[in-house]
């Protein structure tokens, strides 16, 4: 069964890079993915 990412709107949440990057290396079994219009795009695999 193919896994549905998970779209979070961080708009007014204004992670870092540093914040973002530790988010993804304290989570390893889940894809992170930023997007330019400021959602956070989140996959468990």
């Amino acid at each position: 069964m193919p896994t549905l990412p998970i779209t979070l709107d961080l708009k007014t949440v204004h992670l870092t890079d540093e914040q973002f990057y530790q988010l993804c290396v304290t989570n390893p079994d889940v894809r992170v993915e930023r997007t330019r219009a400021g959602e956070l795009i989140i996959l468990i695999v």
